[in-house]
């Protein structure tokens, strides 16, 4: 997948003044998007959510095939519109050459309708689920401890668990990937805190043989999986195993590095290759990211110096994932400038194949080269550590004789366009950035 945008915040209706009119304010800039050179949207769960303190971002699942069209839980609409408004943004994705994922929340349910006996601990609990749509009925053996499960209570929070063992329960989550793929439109999932539940669930959704309008769809997939590098290698190496459609992972521990290097001055570029990472092990199956909708308290966002991480993720491997508050409300995506995230995106698209190698490291100065593949041609990636001045280093790159031309540059001090330069008979040349910034220089044709 090319560059997918995260299109949502966390209680982002109400801080964009956009309540009950988000999917219409995101369709209005799908066009903008894709001609930017995105390939992707990632939705937040589109379902009817609990509500139970007023309107939330649907990880509170109550009616999975409410859409916004029951008056219920409050509402007709779902906080971000209604059906078919849902509807009109996926098909203008669509129009535009834009693939389309949705947030596929499984583990756990709000919201019941009444309590009921859980026999099997002796409790009363909000099991019964009797939604408006009249599909995915649910009671307590739908949830955990049922005779398929007993021996643990599970909950997400105050919200009961999901028993994927249950029969009922496995067949309606295939029904429901199915309705979202098959009549929905959608082109994938992102499956939000797959550690709840059984990799078997993952692997049967993405194995499913879904078809639309006549052609056979092979859904996207990528998990929240939040660990580090070598437990989400571990729980993709299982999903993976007998799966003809494999899912990918959010590389959260390439995330942390990135946070680590851009807040704190001094924090070594080393640092880029020595920590792991599933852009750096299992690049295939990496979607990097900055930020995303979790990452809201206090002391987890990265609050200096953030485009040094949007460079690095949109000119190495791994299918990057821009997060919309970074791009449209921090203003960082600055389309018509080489120095903002719509550059980055384009000389990813552009230029950003092949494989992976690092010409020079300390820890002041890091500097990249893809190698080219297809019809990308591969380019140089500068980052400088270092506050106090423009540093850089020569090189020896794989084209020998060539030009080479910035199309994408920051610098939190230091805006100017770097230089173009010019590799010798041996490929040798050097490549600068400005202090605490980056430069993307291509091989001119």
């Amino acid at each position: 997948m090319t560059v997918m945008m995260q299109a949502f915040f966390w209680d982002c209706p109400r801080e964009a003044q956009q309540e009950y009119q988000w999917w219409n304010h995101v369709r209005g800039h799908v066009a903008a998007l894709a001609e930017a050179g995105f390939g992707a949207l990632w939705l937040p769960p589109v379902h009817k959510a609990a509500n139970l303190g007023g309107p939330s971002m649907g990880y509170d699942p109550y009616d999975y095939y409410d859409l916004g069209e029951f008056d219920q839980r409050g509402s007709v609409k779902t906080w971000f519109g209604s059906k078919d408004e849902l509807l009109a943004l996926i098909g203008a994705a669509h129009e535009n050459g834009m693939d389309v994922i949705t947030d596929f929340v499984v583990n756990h349910c709000s919201g019941g309708d009444a309590q009921e006996l859980n026999p099997i601990t002796g409790e009363q609990r909000w099991t019964r689920f009797e939604p408006a749509s009249g599909k995915f009925r649910r009671d307590w053996e739908c949830f955990l401890p049922n005779p398929y499960e007993s021996w643990e209570e599970g909950s997400f929070g105050e919200m009961p668990d999901l028993s994927h063992r249950n029969p009922l329960v496995f067949g309606e989550i295939l029904k429901l990937a199915r309705w979202l793929v098959e009549e929905i439109g959608f082109d994938g999932f992102r499956y939000d805190y797959v550690k709840g539940y059984g990799a078997n669930t993952v692997t049967a959704v993405q194995e499913y043989r879904y078809q639309r309008a006549g052609k056979v769809v092979k859904p996207y997939g990528v998990a929240e999986y939040w660990d580090n590098s070598r437990a989400i290698e571990r729980w993709i190496d299982i999903t993976a195993f007998s799966n003809q459609n494999p899912v990918r992972a959010f590389d959260f521990p390439l995330r942390e590095t990135l946070k680590s290097i851009c807040d704190h001055y001094g924090f070594g570029l080393r640092n880029l290759i020595h920590q792991p990472g599933l852009a750096k092990d299992v690049n295939r199956s990496a979607v990097t990211f900055v930020e995303n909708h979790d990452l809201r308290d206090q002391g987890r966002g990265i609050v200096n110096d953030k485009m040094l991480a949007y460079g690095y993720i949109l000119t190495h491997e791994g299918s990057p994932c821009v997060f919309w508050k970074d791009y449209f409300v921090e203003g960082l995506g600055q389309p018509g400038s080489p120095n903002g995230i719509a550059a980055l995106v384009a000389a990813h698209e552009k230029h950003a194949g092949g494989g992976t190698e690092v010409l020079w490291v300390d820890d002041d100065v890091y500097i990249m080269q893809r190698l080219g593949a297809g019809n990308q041609p591969g380019l140089i990636f500068v980052w400088n550590n270092r506050g106090d001045d423009w540093r850089g280093a020569w090189v020896r790159t794989r084209w020998r004789d060539r030009e080479f031309t910035p199309v994408a540059w920051w610098s939190g001090s230091d805006v100017h366009r770097p230089d173009d330069q010019r590799s010798g008979p041996e490929g040798h040349a050097p490549f600068w950035a400005a202090p605490r910034g980056y430069t993307v220089y291509v091989p001119r044709p």
